[in-house]
């Protein structure tokens, strides 16, 4: 047809009276035995199929080739139908990328609700963008906020370990730059690009010709940049550049997450040993009103510590049994100086009051969430096996074994 002609740059006079595989000399064997089958009776077809054309492009073809039958019902020779389907082809194609590229955003979201571990999520990170963009290495630079330095933190896919704990100052070099001037650097081919710019070690070493690199922002705030490498000239699409930058955005977030979640941390940490301190001052303060020996509670912490190890209790359970420990007394504060200091034996009536102090001490605890779990020994260290402790008589396993313990 006319269309065919057009397309494939052949004139119609000259292909008359001339055999098909003189006018397309690349038909391969395969189809001949096409055409035979054909010329026996058989109809073949295809849905779908590769066919270059003579400029060096290739179109995606859906063809029948079926018997021709002349006027005696004889086989004169072949019909070939065939549609050029290349732009289905392609949507086709474009469709299934856009679904890969859907899933592979979806997993890094989950990779980065799954794990607090900044270098557990980049590293999950890099390895799914260097699968979904097809490039050869991927690394990230985090921004030091000390130095204001970018320092490589996670790669994949580098030959050599010139990369490892790179850094560069912000302004300097394509990563520096691309974070200082809040842009992306697409390069397609870093041989047409002034070499003062790009790291020796980059084209000699690593041979990279393709380099990418998205500044890595979140509320403003720089977290440093994402470097893409590959060892080709490239030319991606509208598309792909846009997928990159909607990594990049994931890495972000997974990166500010990932620091918000360690202050935290390390703000919780922090208040802990805060805690803990102002736990043991008011230890050493219950030792100079009771007129113990200096470091007493100290001592029997510890012992209590070094015999609930060797019981096996958990470092969990242990830090509650610690605090405990060190607030063993803390209800003799509610106990007058009268009584608790006499140097003489106290009557029945001053006992009475005496035996009230582990009262005073869940009275103390009790509105406090952070020191509840360890009321045990305050609550129970007078408690005895056989029932006669105070201030509620416990028996036997009915004493907590913190308690126990302790005692």
């Amino acid at each position: 047809s006319r269309q065919f002609y057009s397309d494939y740059g052949i004139k119609e006079k000259n292909i008359i009276g001339r055999s098909h595989y003189e006018i397309f000399p690349e038909i391969t064997a395969e189809v001949k035995a096409i055409h035979q089958r054909c010329l026996k009776g058989e109809t073949v077809n295809n849905d779908e199929q590769e066919f270059p054309r003579l400029d060096g492009r290739v179109d995606w073809v859906r063809w029948e080739v079926l018997p021709w039958f002349d006027d005696n019902a004889e086989i004169g020779g072949i019909i070939l139908f065939s549609e050029v389907i290349t732009k289905r082809k392609l949507a086709e194609e474009r469709i299934k990328t856009q679904l890969y590229r859907l899933k592979t955003l979806r997993e890094i979201d989950q990779a980065i609700a799954a794990s607090t571990d900044m270098h557990v999520v980049l590293n999950t990170l890099v390895e799914m963008l260097q699968t979904s963009l097809r490039v050869d290495a991927v690394d990230v630079l985090l921004l030091d906020h000390t130095t204001n330095n970018l320092v490589q933190v996670v790669d994949k896919g580098f030959l050599t370990k010139q990369g490892e704990k790179f850094s560069v100052r912000l302004g300097i070099g394509l990563p520096g730059r691309a974070a200082l001037e809040r842009k992306t650097i697409a390069i397609p081919d870093l041989r047409e690009v002034s070499g003062d710019s790009i790291e020796p070690w980059i084209l000699k070493d690593e041979k990279f010709l393709a380099y990418y690199c998205v500044p890595l922002f979140i509320k403003g705030d720089l977290k440093g940049v994402l470097e893409v490498f590959h060892r080709s000239p490239i030319q991606p699409d509208n598309e792909w550049l846009d997928f990159l930058e909607a990594l990049a955005g994931q890495a972000a977030i997974a990166i500010d997450n990932a620091q918000v979640n360690e202050g935290m941390r390390s703000a919780n940490m922090d208040l802990t040993l805060a805690y803990d301190a102002t736990l043991e001052g008011w230890s050493r303060a219950l030792d100079l009103r009771d007129k113990e020996t200096e470091g007493h509670t100290l001592r029997v912490t510890e012992l209590t510590l070094e015999f609930a190890k060797r019981m096996g209790i958990s470092e969990e359970e242990r830090i509650h049994i610690r605090r405990g420990a060190l607030l063993h007394d803390i209800g003799k504060l509610g106990i007058p100086d009268d009584i608790l200091l006499k140097p003489a034996s106290l009557t029945e009536e001053e006992w009475v009051i005496m035996r009230k102090h582990p009262v005073y001490a869940f009275d103390l605890l009790a509105p406090i969430s952070y020191l509840r779990p360890a009321m045990d020994i305050p609550y129970c260290h007078h408690e005895k096996w056989d029932g006669n402790g105070y201030p509620r008589g416990l028996k036997g396993d009915q004493i907590p074994l913190a308690a126990r313990l302790f005692a």
